[in-house]
């Protein structure tokens, strides 16, 4: 039996000698290469903690002290050491979550993925450990894989900062590629006195020390203030020599480091030293991702951050795919937007090559920006180019414009500036799970005055829409499609005026009385929506199917023929609540059209992880389910009812009070 079989708890950790701790690390790699590569996951990441999540869990005691990942996909190697060993369904319905997750283990606490808020937990915890009697206990977060690169990190290290009473650990992990460790002999030497000195600066003693000698030179009139800035002068001269401590000290934090990163005992005592400390610290670690697994080291565009079924021996992907992604039709479409525009510029949050903007930039490196993992501050300055005479292009995931609505709203619409926001794996991603499903983004745009929706079927349909929302310069357009691979071209039977496809049209009726159902498919809901009409007529029920290219503004046509229709359904793959739905039942209402319309979308739920096939029929998005709903609405069993036909007595769920 290996050690890792072993290892049910962070405790069990404690019994092992320096190599034994070494063979671990080494152990942990070995098993998160060979499992992985056989779910897909966050590979690169988790090769490059294996070493600080040990001494963390050796050094602290979790779940006493919580351990906060930031962001969450740096977590593998800490779900193994807390008992969490079969990674045979990672990522997969029913198995381990990709991230942190309570229900898993109680050495879990923030399950949301989305990066630099877990300074901000950490102010929240600690401030309430700290009033409710239990300030002994730690707080102790890995921030790090560009989540510093948000602006929130830095709001919270301002709050936390402000009070030297609470124990807050900080661990940055330091794995970009621009930090290279310092080599030569004297290097060596420094690098062997630096845990020597970091313990003396860390110690209570030694601040206290300082903080008396402070307070007796400035009270000692002129003289004795013109000594303590002169030796504060040359102490942090020192300081900043040995160990650049940047804007951390400026922030009134103390800076341990920085340390090897996969050195488990200088990270041990580098922690140590920042645990007896008792107030916040900073400890800097420098890593390296995708350590100790040569084809991730060498894969230049992002050493294994997120990996899919791989070869464990070459790296190489399983299955090659064929099929082409959504994300790679708009990363060819937008570079050729650019060769033809000058004005078009692209910005990203950290996600150049996943959002697809990579070509652009190594066509036209001077007109992309890649602002960090910062959206709201993305979308302003969106808002500022486009003011310049530029049309931006923000790429990011769907589920990260949740947090530039603001700036959307306010900074972008209210001034209706040309910008389009292009939302990459929109709807249900699958995998990943609650935090990375895309499912609110048409419910939040539904709400901005001007905003432009459009939702491509097909890799068609993107291309033509990518290009029409760039020619709009005075709203912001978003452009959404799903993750994986584009489904089959459907061509449409009849363009209308106001630009709706008509995809299919509904049956004879015999009776006269019109068509049945009016079907609008959301994007890549035009599949669904028609195998149902199928389903349907095999019922005896007619039905018109159609794509509104654009969901907002609410195209006219589709308020006519809903007026056509005995019942409207939408399918949508975002939630319901405030979805496209009930945009389209408010125009119809406006226009005096009181045919009954069904909203068939996703619950305003967190939907857990699993294939998207596997999420959307847990949540009834299925060919079979949306058409035995629709029967039952036609024949006037189920609300909302279709209008009846002629002759026939309206259905009634009950009778209506005598007012």
């Amino acid at each position: 039996m290996g050690i890792l079989e072993s290892i049910r708890g962070p405790k069990d950790l404690d019994r092992l000698t320096s190599q034994e701790l070494a063979d671990l690390a080494e152990e942990i790699r070995r098993f998160l290469i060979r499992n992985v590569a056989q779910t897909g996951g966050h590979l690169g990441p988790n090769l490059g903690v294996v070493e600080l999540t040990l001494a963390i869990h050796r050094v602290f005691d979790s779940p006493r002290d919580s351990v906060i990942f930031d962001t969450g996909h740096q977590s593998y190697v800490h779900k193994l050491l807390t008992g969490r060993q079969d990674f045979s369904t990672l990522r997969q319905q029913g198995g381990l979550s990709g991230y942190p997750s309570r229900t898993e283990s109680e050495h879990d606490v923030v399950e949301s993925s989305h990066a630099s808020s877990s300074l901000s937990w950490a102010d929240g915890i600690s401030k309430a450990r700290k009033l409710t009697g239990q300030g002994d206990r730690y707080t102790v977060v890995v921030v790090g894989d560009g989540a510093l690169t948000g602006g929130m990190a830095w709001e919270a290290l301002n709050n936390i900062a402000a009070d030297k009473d609470r124990r807050v650990v900080i661990v940055v992990n330091d794995n970009g590629r621009s930090y290279a460790p310092t080599v030569g002999g004297f290097a060596d030497y420094l690098a062997s006195l630096r845990p020597a000195i970091d313990a003396v600066r860390a110690a209570p003693a030694y601040e206290g020390t300082l903080e008396f000698w402070k307070q007796r030179l400035q009270q000692g009139g002129p003289v004795g203030r013109f000594a303590y800035k002169s030796l504060h002068a040359a102490k942090k001269g020192v300081k900043d020599w040995w160990a650049p401590q940047g804007m951390f000290e400026d922030l009134g934090l103390k800076y341990l480091g920085p340390v090897d990163g996969h050195d488990e005992r200088a990270l041990e005592n580098a922690l140590t030293a920042a645990k007896h400390f008792a107030g916040p610290v900073i400890v800097h670690a420098i890593t390296e991702k995708g350590r100790g697994y040569a084809p991730a080291r060498a894969n230049e565009a992002d050493q294994f951050h997120a990996v899919g079924v791989i070869d464990p021996l070459t790296g190489e992907p399983v299955s090659s795919g064929g099929a082409a992604s959504w994300t790679s039709v708009f990363a060819d479409e937008i570079a050729a937007i650019a060769d033809q525009r000058p004005d078009v510029v692209g910005i990203t949050g950290a996600m150049l090559i996943p959002v697809g903007l990579h070509k652009f930039a190594e066509r036209h490196p001077d007109r992309v920006f890649d602002v960090g993992i910062a959206e709201q501050h993305a979308m302003t300055s969106a808002a500022g180019m486009a003011f310049g005479g530029l049309h931006p292009v923000v790429a990011v995931y769907s589920t990260f414009l949740n947090r530039a609505y603001d700036q959307l709203l306010m900074d972008v619409a209210l001034h209706k500036a040309g910008v389009t926001v292009v939302l990459d794996r929109a709807g249900v991603t699958g995998p990943d799970g609650a935090s990375h499903h895309g499912q609110w983004d048409m419910a939040l745009v539904q709400s901005v005055p001007g905003l432009h929706l459009a939702a491509p079927r097909d890799a068609t349909r993107l291309r033509e829409e990518l290009r029409e929302a760039v020619a709009i310069s005075d709203a912001p357009t978003v452009v959404r499609f799903s993750k994986g691979t584009v489904g089959p071209e459907t061509e449409a039977l009849e363009r209308l005026d106001d630009g709706v496809d008509v995809l299919r049209r509904a049956g004879s009726e015999s009776d006269g009385s019109g068509p049945d159902v009016l079907l609008v498919a959301v994007g890549a809901m035009s599949e669904l929506a028609l195998e149902v009409a199928e389903r349907l007529d095999h019922q005896g029920i007619s039905s018109t199917v159609v794509d509104p290219r654009w969901v907002l503004p609410v195209p006219e046509s589709v308020v006519r023929l809903a007026a056509q229709h005995r019942i409207v359904v939408c399918l949508e793959d975002g939630v319901r609540a405030g979805g496209v739905g009930s945009r389209i039942r408010q125009e119809m209402r406006a226009a005096g059209v009181d045919t009954a319309l069904n909203e068939v979308g996703l619950p305003a739920e967190f939907l857990d992880h699993g294939t998207r096939s596997e999420v959307l029929a847990r949540v009834g998005l299925t060919a079979r389910q949306v058409t035995h709903d629709i029967v039952a609405q036609v024949l006037g069993t189920k609300v909302p009812f279709a209008r009846p036909l002629p002759g026939q007595p309206a259905p009634s769920t009950g009778s209506l009070p005598q007012l």
